[in-house]
Protein backbone atom coordinates (compact mmCIF):
# COMPACT_ATOMS: atom_id res chain seq x y z
CA UNK A 1 0.00 0.00 0.00
CA UNK A 2 1.13 3.80 -0.89
CA UNK A 3 0.24 5.67 2.50
CA UNK A 4 -1.06 9.12 1.44
CA UNK A 5 1.12 11.83 2.76
CA UNK A 6 -0.10 15.46 3.54
CA UNK A 7 -3.36 15.03 5.37
CA UNK A 8 -1.47 13.40 8.94
CA UNK A 9 -4.19 14.60 11.53
CA UNK A 10 -6.59 15.90 9.39
CA UNK A 11 -10.33 15.03 7.91
CA UNK A 12 -10.89 13.74 4.21
CA UNK A 13 -13.90 13.51 2.91
CA UNK A 14 -14.48 10.15 0.81
CA UNK A 15 -17.12 9.82 -1.40
CA UNK A 16 -18.22 6.23 -3.31
CA UNK A 17 -17.15 3.20 -1.38
CA UNK A 18 -16.21 0.80 -4.71
CA UNK A 19 -12.77 -0.71 -5.08
CA UNK A 20 -11.21 2.90 -5.77
CA UNK A 21 -12.54 4.36 -2.82
CA UNK A 22 -11.94 1.54 -0.02
CA UNK A 23 -8.53 1.59 -1.15
CA UNK A 24 -8.39 4.98 -1.17
CA UNK A 25 -9.58 5.37 2.57
CA UNK A 26 -7.15 2.37 3.58
CA UNK A 27 -4.47 4.63 2.45
CA UNK A 28 -5.42 7.68 3.98
CA UNK A 29 -5.90 6.08 7.50
CA UNK A 30 -2.71 4.53 6.73
CA UNK A 31 -1.00 7.91 6.23
CA UNK A 32 -2.80 9.11 9.57
CA UNK A 33 -5.73 11.19 8.10
CA UNK A 34 -9.17 10.50 9.41
CA UNK A 35 -11.34 9.08 6.61
CA UNK A 36 -14.45 10.60 6.72
CA UNK A 37 -16.67 7.92 4.00
CA UNK A 38 -19.87 8.08 2.47
CA UNK A 39 -21.74 6.44 -0.82
CA UNK A 40 -25.80 6.21 -1.75
CA UNK A 41 -25.38 2.67 -1.42
CA UNK A 42 -26.23 1.26 2.09
CA UNK A 43 -24.80 -1.78 1.21
CA UNK A 44 -21.08 0.01 0.27
CA UNK A 45 -21.11 1.92 3.61
CA UNK A 46 -21.95 -0.93 5.40
CA UNK A 47 -18.74 -2.87 3.59
CA UNK A 48 -16.69 0.41 4.79
CA UNK A 49 -17.84 0.62 8.56
CA UNK A 50 -17.05 -3.20 9.07
CA UNK A 51 -13.47 -2.04 8.45
CA UNK A 52 -13.94 0.20 10.96
CA UNK A 53 -14.08 3.26 8.76
CA UNK A 54 -16.69 6.30 10.09
CA UNK A 55 -19.38 7.15 7.40
CA UNK A 56 -20.77 10.61 7.25
CA UNK A 57 -23.67 11.75 5.43
CA UNK A 58 -21.64 14.25 3.24
CA UNK A 59 -24.94 15.78 2.06
CA UNK A 60 -25.48 17.45 5.15
CA UNK A 61 -25.45 21.23 5.36
CA UNK A 62 -22.10 21.37 7.31
CA UNK A 63 -20.42 18.38 6.06
CA UNK A 64 -17.69 19.73 4.85
CA UNK A 65 -16.40 22.21 8.49
CA UNK A 66 -13.40 21.30 9.09
CA UNK A 67 -12.79 18.69 5.89
CA UNK A 68 -9.31 18.98 4.18
CA UNK A 69 -10.10 17.50 0.71
CA UNK A 70 -12.81 15.76 -0.88
CA UNK A 71 -11.53 12.71 -2.31
CA UNK A 72 -14.05 11.02 -5.56
CA UNK A 73 -14.28 7.91 -7.16
CA UNK A 74 -13.55 8.19 -11.31
CA UNK A 75 -17.54 7.46 -12.16
CA UNK A 76 -18.96 10.65 -10.05
CA UNK A 77 -19.57 13.60 -12.34
CA UNK A 78 -17.68 16.08 -10.81
CA UNK A 79 -18.50 18.89 -14.18
CA UNK A 80 -20.98 17.16 -17.12
CA UNK A 81 -23.76 16.89 -17.92
CA UNK A 82 -24.24 17.87 -13.52
CA UNK A 83 -21.94 18.22 -10.65
CA UNK A 84 -22.75 15.30 -7.65
CA UNK A 85 -24.55 17.24 -5.09
CA UNK A 86 -21.94 16.14 -2.64
CA UNK A 87 -19.41 17.81 -5.35
CA UNK A 88 -20.85 20.87 -6.07
CA UNK A 89 -21.27 21.24 -2.41
CA UNK A 90 -17.29 21.24 -1.78
CA UNK A 91 -16.85 23.53 -4.42
CA UNK A 92 -19.47 25.79 -3.03
CA UNK A 93 -17.50 24.87 0.89
CA UNK A 94 -14.15 25.81 -0.78
CA UNK A 95 -12.81 22.52 -0.20
CA UNK A 96 -10.35 20.90 -2.51
CA UNK A 97 -11.34 17.84 -4.65
CA UNK A 98 -9.04 15.00 -6.07
CA UNK A 99 -8.63 11.59 -6.62
CA UNK A 100 -6.90 8.60 -5.76
CA UNK A 101 -4.86 9.04 -8.99
CA UNK A 102 -3.79 12.81 -7.43
CA UNK A 103 -2.83 10.90 -3.85
CA UNK A 104 -0.60 8.37 -5.97
CA UNK A 105 1.76 10.86 -7.69
CA UNK A 106 1.66 13.12 -4.51
CA UNK A 107 2.60 10.11 -1.71
CA UNK A 108 4.74 7.48 -3.92
CA UNK A 109 8.32 9.15 -3.91
CA UNK A 110 9.82 8.64 -0.54
CA UNK A 111 13.31 9.75 1.82
CA UNK A 112 14.10 6.16 0.79
CA UNK A 113 14.62 6.22 -3.23
CA UNK A 114 18.04 8.55 -2.25
CA UNK A 115 19.18 5.01 -1.08
CA UNK A 116 18.80 3.74 -4.68
CA UNK A 117 20.88 3.43 -7.63
CA UNK A 118 17.61 3.87 -9.61
CA UNK A 119 15.34 5.52 -8.72
CA UNK A 120 11.44 3.86 -9.40
CA UNK A 121 9.58 5.54 -12.72
CA UNK A 122 6.30 6.07 -13.64
CA UNK A 123 4.79 4.80 -16.88
CA UNK A 124 1.33 6.70 -17.71
CA UNK A 125 -0.77 5.47 -20.47
CA UNK A 126 -4.08 7.00 -21.67
CA UNK A 127 -6.10 7.29 -24.99
CA UNK A 128 -9.05 6.28 -26.18
CA UNK A 129 -8.73 2.50 -27.46
CA UNK A 130 -5.47 0.12 -26.68
CA UNK A 131 -4.55 1.57 -23.35
CA UNK A 132 -5.35 -1.40 -21.69
CA UNK A 133 -3.41 -3.68 -24.03
CA UNK A 134 -0.49 -0.98 -24.45
CA UNK A 135 -0.07 -0.78 -20.30
CA UNK A 136 -0.01 -4.15 -20.20
CA UNK A 137 2.20 -5.00 -23.08
CA UNK A 138 4.88 -2.93 -21.50
CA UNK A 139 4.25 -4.38 -17.96
CA UNK A 140 5.06 -7.95 -19.97
CA UNK A 141 8.22 -6.51 -22.03
CA UNK A 142 9.93 -5.19 -18.30
CA UNK A 143 8.98 -8.20 -16.62
CA UNK A 144 10.04 -10.26 -19.18
CA UNK A 145 13.35 -8.36 -19.45
CA UNK A 146 13.52 -8.82 -15.65
CA UNK A 147 12.44 -4.95 -14.43
CA UNK A 148 10.71 -5.05 -11.25
CA UNK A 149 7.16 -3.59 -12.40
CA UNK A 150 3.73 -3.36 -10.97
CA UNK A 151 0.32 -2.97 -13.44
CA UNK A 152 -2.35 -0.64 -11.61
CA UNK A 153 -4.59 2.00 -12.32
CA UNK A 154 -7.39 1.38 -14.38
CA UNK A 155 -6.30 -2.03 -15.16
CA UNK A 156 -4.76 -4.20 -12.48
CA UNK A 157 -4.29 -3.13 -8.50
CA UNK A 158 -5.37 0.09 -7.27
CA UNK A 159 -3.14 2.83 -7.54
CA UNK A 160 -2.77 3.27 -3.79
CA UNK A 161 -2.63 -0.76 -3.35
CA UNK A 162 0.38 -1.45 -5.08
CA UNK A 163 3.75 -1.86 -2.92
CA UNK A 164 5.79 1.14 -2.42
CA UNK A 165 8.64 1.82 -5.17
CA UNK A 166 11.93 -0.58 -4.74
CA UNK A 167 15.63 0.40 -6.91
CA UNK A 168 14.94 0.28 -10.81
CA UNK A 169 11.64 -0.78 -10.38
CA UNK A 170 8.09 0.51 -13.25
CA UNK A 171 4.95 1.26 -12.15
CA UNK A 172 2.69 1.22 -15.12
CA UNK A 173 -0.47 2.80 -15.18
CA UNK A 174 -3.89 2.73 -17.24
CA UNK A 175 -5.62 6.13 -16.79
CA UNK A 176 -8.82 7.07 -18.16
CA UNK A 177 -9.56 10.43 -18.80
CA UNK A 178 -12.13 10.11 -15.56
CA UNK A 179 -8.91 9.64 -13.87
CA UNK A 180 -6.90 12.16 -15.23
CA UNK A 181 -9.12 15.01 -15.48
CA UNK A 182 -9.45 15.62 -11.66
CA UNK A 183 -6.08 14.59 -10.65
CA UNK A 184 -4.82 17.62 -9.02
CA UNK A 185 -0.91 16.02 -9.35
CA UNK A 186 -0.03 14.34 -12.59
CA UNK A 187 4.10 13.11 -12.74
CA UNK A 188 4.87 10.31 -14.34
CA UNK A 189 8.36 9.82 -16.08
CA UNK A 190 6.93 8.59 -19.78
CA UNK A 191 3.58 9.30 -20.76
CA UNK A 192 1.87 7.48 -23.57
CA UNK A 193 -1.46 8.47 -25.70
CA UNK A 194 -2.56 6.12 -28.01
CA UNK A 195 -5.19 7.94 -29.96
CA UNK A 196 -8.42 9.26 -29.79
CA UNK A 197 -12.08 8.99 -30.93
CA UNK A 198 -15.49 9.85 -29.87
CA UNK A 199 -16.04 8.54 -26.43
CA UNK A 200 -17.76 9.56 -23.03
CA UNK A 201 -18.75 13.22 -24.84
CA UNK A 202 -21.44 13.81 -22.12
CA UNK A 203 -19.34 13.48 -19.04
CA UNK A 204 -16.92 15.90 -20.43
CA UNK A 205 -18.84 18.26 -22.35
CA UNK A 206 -17.80 17.36 -25.77
CA UNK A 207 -15.31 16.45 -28.19
CA UNK A 208 -12.88 19.21 -26.70
CA UNK A 209 -13.26 18.30 -23.21
CA UNK A 210 -12.46 14.96 -23.33
CA UNK A 211 -9.06 15.88 -25.32
CA UNK A 212 -8.35 18.42 -22.72
CA UNK A 213 -9.03 15.52 -20.23
CA UNK A 214 -6.59 13.21 -21.77
CA UNK A 215 -3.89 16.07 -22.52
CA UNK A 216 -3.63 16.84 -19.08
CA UNK A 217 -1.55 14.49 -17.80
CA UNK A 218 1.48 15.80 -20.38
CA UNK A 219 0.80 19.66 -20.04
CA UNK A 220 0.11 19.48 -15.93
CA UNK A 221 2.11 16.37 -15.76
CA UNK A 222 5.64 17.36 -17.70
CA UNK A 223 7.00 13.82 -18.10
CA UNK A 224 10.79 13.22 -19.39
CA UNK A 225 9.48 11.60 -22.17
CA UNK A 226 6.26 11.71 -24.28
CA UNK A 227 4.97 8.98 -26.77
CA UNK A 228 2.17 9.98 -29.05
CA UNK A 229 0.53 8.80 -31.81
CA UNK A 230 -0.32 11.18 -34.20
CA UNK A 231 -3.09 9.69 -36.35
CA UNK A 232 -5.39 11.64 -35.23
CA UNK A 233 -5.35 15.46 -35.16
CA UNK A 234 -5.35 15.99 -31.57
CA UNK A 235 -2.52 13.81 -31.47
CA UNK A 236 -0.13 15.00 -33.88
CA UNK A 237 -1.60 19.15 -32.15
CA UNK A 238 -0.30 17.29 -28.92
CA UNK A 239 3.20 16.47 -30.31
CA UNK A 240 3.58 19.85 -31.22
CA UNK A 241 2.49 21.34 -28.22
CA UNK A 242 5.26 18.91 -25.74
CA UNK A 243 8.23 19.34 -28.85
CA UNK A 244 10.88 22.52 -28.54
CA UNK A 245 11.56 21.39 -31.94
CA UNK A 246 12.20 18.80 -35.18
CA UNK A 247 15.00 16.95 -33.32
CA UNK A 248 13.11 17.05 -29.74
CA UNK A 249 13.69 13.13 -28.92
CA UNK A 250 11.90 14.00 -25.60
CA UNK A 251 8.48 13.53 -27.67
CA UNK A 252 8.65 9.79 -29.91
CA UNK A 253 5.87 9.88 -32.57
CA UNK A 254 4.22 6.52 -33.56
CA UNK A 255 1.72 5.88 -36.09
CA UNK A 256 0.10 2.90 -37.95
CA UNK A 257 -0.68 4.85 -41.00
CA UNK A 258 1.96 6.52 -42.17
CA UNK A 259 6.02 6.01 -42.47
CA UNK A 260 7.21 8.93 -40.51
CA UNK A 261 10.13 11.44 -41.66
CA UNK A 262 11.74 13.96 -39.99
CA UNK A 263 14.98 13.76 -37.36
CA UNK A 264 13.37 13.06 -34.32
CA UNK A 265 12.55 10.17 -32.59
CA UNK A 266 9.74 8.08 -34.61
CA UNK A 267 8.17 4.40 -34.42
CA UNK A 268 5.63 3.50 -36.98
CA UNK A 269 4.50 0.15 -38.48
CA UNK A 270 3.10 -0.24 -41.83
CA UNK A 271 2.62 -3.60 -43.17
CA UNK A 272 3.05 -5.60 -40.31
CA UNK A 273 6.88 -4.07 -40.15
CA UNK A 274 7.66 -1.92 -37.24
CA UNK A 275 10.33 0.65 -37.27
CA UNK A 276 12.06 2.78 -35.41
CA UNK A 277 13.73 5.60 -36.84
CA UNK A 278 16.40 8.52 -34.76
CA UNK A 279 18.03 11.48 -36.72
CA UNK A 280 16.57 9.95 -39.71
CA UNK A 281 18.24 6.91 -39.48
CA UNK A 282 16.81 3.53 -38.77
CA UNK A 283 18.09 1.70 -35.63
CA UNK A 284 15.65 -1.28 -35.33
CA UNK A 285 12.72 -3.06 -37.38
CA UNK A 286 10.41 -5.73 -35.74
CA UNK A 287 8.33 -7.90 -38.01
CA UNK A 288 5.12 -8.00 -35.99
CA UNK A 289 3.20 -10.22 -38.59
CA UNK A 290 3.56 -13.76 -36.84
CA UNK A 291 3.07 -12.38 -33.37
CA UNK A 292 -0.36 -14.19 -32.12
CA UNK A 293 -0.95 -11.68 -29.48
CA UNK A 294 -0.95 -9.06 -31.20
CA UNK A 295 -3.26 -9.08 -34.53
CA UNK A 296 -4.57 -6.45 -36.55
CA UNK A 297 -3.14 -2.36 -37.25
CA UNK A 298 -4.37 -1.22 -33.91
CA UNK A 299 -2.35 -3.82 -31.84
CA UNK A 300 0.48 -3.06 -34.08
CA UNK A 301 -0.07 0.41 -32.58
CA UNK A 302 -0.27 -0.90 -29.37
CA UNK A 303 3.01 -2.35 -29.81
CA UNK A 304 4.60 0.81 -31.42
CA UNK A 305 3.47 2.91 -27.93
CA UNK A 306 4.80 -0.09 -26.06
CA UNK A 307 8.01 -0.38 -27.55
CA UNK A 308 8.89 3.45 -27.50
CA UNK A 309 8.12 3.42 -24.02
CA UNK A 310 9.82 0.53 -23.31
CA UNK A 311 12.83 2.51 -25.51
CA UNK A 312 12.47 5.76 -23.15
CA UNK A 313 13.00 3.41 -20.14
CA UNK A 314 16.30 1.96 -21.51
CA UNK A 315 15.32 -1.40 -23.11
CA UNK A 316 17.42 -2.71 -26.16
CA UNK A 317 15.40 -3.65 -28.89
CA UNK A 318 16.03 -7.22 -29.00
CA UNK A 319 14.87 -7.36 -25.29
CA UNK A 320 11.32 -5.57 -26.43
CA UNK A 321 11.18 -8.01 -29.38
CA UNK A 322 11.70 -11.67 -27.42
CA UNK A 323 9.09 -10.30 -25.20
CA UNK A 324 6.33 -8.92 -28.09
CA UNK A 325 6.47 -12.68 -29.06
CA UNK A 326 5.33 -14.26 -25.88
CA UNK A 327 2.48 -12.10 -25.14
CA UNK A 328 -0.18 -13.64 -24.72
CA UNK A 329 -2.77 -11.06 -24.57
CA UNK A 330 -5.42 -9.49 -22.88
CA UNK A 331 -8.94 -11.15 -21.63
CA UNK A 332 -11.40 -9.18 -23.98
CA UNK A 333 -9.43 -8.08 -26.77
CA UNK A 334 -8.79 -9.17 -29.94
CA UNK A 335 -8.33 -12.42 -27.44
CA UNK A 336 -8.16 -15.57 -29.51
CA UNK A 337 -10.15 -18.30 -27.29
CA UNK A 338 -10.23 -21.26 -29.80
CA UNK A 339 -9.73 -23.25 -33.37
CA UNK A 340 -11.54 -25.58 -34.16
CA UNK A 341 -12.90 -27.40 -37.71
CA UNK A 342 -10.42 -24.55 -39.17
CA UNK A 343 -13.14 -21.74 -37.72
CA UNK A 344 -11.29 -19.22 -35.23
CA UNK A 345 -12.99 -17.92 -32.81
CA UNK A 346 -12.38 -14.15 -30.79
CA UNK A 347 -13.07 -12.66 -27.78
CA UNK A 348 -13.44 -8.61 -28.83
CA UNK A 349 -16.00 -7.60 -25.82
CA UNK A 350 -13.72 -4.74 -25.03
CA UNK A 351 -14.89 -3.13 -28.71
CA UNK A 352 -17.96 -0.65 -26.99
CA UNK A 353 -17.67 1.71 -29.22
CA UNK A 354 -17.54 1.85 -33.22
CA UNK A 355 -13.97 3.17 -33.37
CA UNK A 356 -12.63 0.15 -31.39
CA UNK A 357 -15.54 -2.13 -33.33
CA UNK A 358 -13.56 -1.12 -36.63
CA UNK A 359 -10.10 -1.62 -35.79
CA UNK A 360 -11.46 -5.26 -34.96
CA UNK A 361 -12.80 -5.82 -38.06
CA UNK A 362 -9.90 -4.92 -40.13
CA UNK A 363 -7.66 -7.69 -37.84
CA UNK A 364 -9.61 -10.36 -39.53
CA UNK A 365 -10.95 -12.10 -42.49
CA UNK A 366 -14.30 -13.69 -43.63
CA UNK A 367 -15.95 -12.77 -40.56
CA UNK A 368 -18.95 -14.13 -38.88
CA UNK A 369 -19.60 -10.71 -36.67
CA UNK A 370 -21.33 -11.01 -33.42
CA UNK A 371 -22.25 -7.34 -32.56
CA UNK A 372 -25.04 -5.07 -30.52
CA UNK A 373 -25.67 -4.05 -27.10
CA UNK A 374 -26.35 -0.25 -25.80
CA UNK A 375 -25.82 1.80 -28.69
CA UNK A 376 -23.69 5.28 -28.33
CA UNK A 377 -24.24 8.25 -29.47
CA UNK A 378 -22.52 8.80 -33.35
CA UNK A 379 -24.35 6.24 -35.02
CA UNK A 380 -23.15 2.66 -36.54
CA UNK A 381 -22.62 4.34 -40.13
CA UNK A 382 -18.52 4.42 -39.92
CA UNK A 383 -18.94 0.51 -39.39
CA UNK A 384 -19.99 -0.19 -42.97
CA UNK A 385 -17.05 1.77 -44.40
CA UNK A 386 -14.86 -1.04 -42.97
CA UNK A 387 -17.32 -4.41 -43.26
CA UNK A 388 -15.89 -5.49 -46.19
CA UNK A 389 -14.69 -9.04 -44.94
CA UNK A 390 -18.42 -9.64 -42.58
CA UNK A 391 -20.06 -12.48 -44.31
CA UNK A 392 -23.14 -12.09 -42.02
CA UNK A 393 -23.54 -10.14 -38.76
CA UNK A 394 -25.48 -12.04 -35.89
CA UNK A 395 -26.66 -9.02 -33.70
CA UNK A 396 -27.82 -9.14 -29.66
CA UNK A 397 -29.41 -6.96 -27.78
CA UNK A 398 -32.52 -5.66 -26.42
CA UNK A 399 -32.42 -2.82 -29.76
CA UNK A 400 -31.04 -5.84 -32.19
CA UNK A 401 -33.69 -5.01 -34.53
CA UNK A 402 -32.86 -1.14 -34.90
CA UNK A 403 -29.13 -2.36 -34.49
CA UNK A 404 -29.27 -4.27 -37.52
CA UNK A 405 -31.69 -2.36 -39.73
CA UNK A 406 -28.24 0.48 -39.67
CA UNK A 407 -26.13 -2.25 -41.29
CA UNK A 408 -25.88 -2.32 -44.89
CA UNK A 409 -24.27 -6.27 -44.31
CA UNK A 410 -26.24 -9.40 -44.10
CA UNK A 411 -27.69 -9.42 -40.81
CA UNK A 412 -30.02 -11.98 -38.24
CA UNK A 413 -31.65 -10.31 -35.10
CA UNK A 414 -30.63 -13.11 -32.55
CA UNK A 415 -31.50 -10.81 -29.40
CA UNK A 416 -29.06 -12.94 -26.98
CA UNK A 417 -25.60 -14.19 -27.03
CA UNK A 418 -26.70 -17.91 -26.99
CA UNK A 419 -28.78 -17.72 -29.96
CA UNK A 420 -25.66 -15.70 -31.66
CA UNK A 421 -22.92 -18.02 -30.89
CA UNK A 422 -25.39 -21.02 -32.32
CA UNK A 423 -26.23 -19.70 -35.80
CA UNK A 424 -22.54 -18.14 -36.42
CA UNK A 425 -21.39 -21.69 -35.38
CA UNK A 426 -23.58 -23.54 -37.53
CA UNK A 427 -23.09 -21.36 -40.41
CA UNK A 428 -19.07 -21.00 -40.08
CA UNK A 429 -16.44 -22.89 -42.49
CA UNK A 430 -13.52 -23.51 -42.96
CA UNK A 431 -11.36 -20.31 -42.53
CA UNK A 432 -14.09 -18.18 -41.09
CA UNK A 433 -13.76 -15.97 -38.19
CA UNK A 434 -16.50 -15.86 -35.57
CA UNK A 435 -15.61 -12.26 -34.03
CA UNK A 436 -17.40 -10.87 -30.74
CA UNK A 437 -16.66 -6.93 -31.42
CA UNK A 438 -20.04 -5.52 -29.98
CA UNK A 439 -19.71 -1.72 -31.17
CA UNK A 440 -21.69 -1.13 -27.87
CA UNK A 441 -21.72 -0.95 -24.28
CA UNK A 442 -23.05 -4.11 -22.12
CA UNK A 443 -25.55 -2.46 -19.84
CA UNK A 444 -28.45 -3.61 -21.21
CA UNK A 445 -28.00 -6.97 -20.43
CA UNK A 446 -24.95 -7.39 -18.79
CA UNK A 447 -22.93 -5.66 -15.81
CA UNK A 448 -19.98 -5.01 -17.75
CA UNK A 449 -17.90 -6.08 -21.08
CA UNK A 450 -15.63 -8.89 -19.31
CA UNK A 451 -19.76 -10.60 -18.54
CA UNK A 452 -20.28 -10.03 -21.89
CA UNK A 453 -17.01 -12.23 -23.02
CA UNK A 454 -17.35 -14.01 -21.11
CA UNK A 455 -20.82 -15.37 -21.71
CA UNK A 456 -19.67 -15.31 -25.61
CA UNK A 457 -16.28 -17.82 -24.17
CA UNK A 458 -18.84 -19.61 -21.93
CA UNK A 459 -21.53 -20.54 -24.99
CA UNK A 460 -18.38 -20.84 -27.98
CA UNK A 461 -17.19 -23.43 -25.25
CA UNK A 462 -19.81 -25.35 -24.40
CA UNK A 463 -20.79 -26.19 -27.91
CA UNK A 464 -17.29 -26.99 -29.19
CA UNK A 465 -17.20 -29.77 -26.54
CA UNK A 466 -20.64 -31.42 -27.54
Amino acid sequence: MIPVKGFSGQKVAVLGLGRSGLTTARALRAGGAEPMCWDDNPAAREVAEAEGFACTDLRRQDAFDGVAALIVSPGIPHLYPEPNPVIAAAYEAGVPVDNDIGLFFRSFAGPEWNRFDTPPRVVAVTGSNGKSTTAALIHHILTEAGRPSQLAGNIGRGVLDIEPGGDGSVVVLELSSYQTELARALTPDVAVFTNLSPDHLDRHGGMGGYFAAKRRLFSEGGPDRAVIGVDEKEGAFLAGQMSEGAVDDRVIRISVARKLGGPGWNVFARKGFLSEYRKGKQSAAIDLRPIRGLPGAHNHQNACAAYAACRALGLAPKLIEAALHSYPGLPHRSQIIAEAGGVTYVNDSKATNVDSAMKALGAFRKIRWICGGLEKEGGLSALNAVSGEVLKAYVIGREAASFAMQLEVEAEVCTTMAAAVERAMAEAQEGDTVLLAPAAASFDQYDNFERRGEDFVAEVTKRLAK
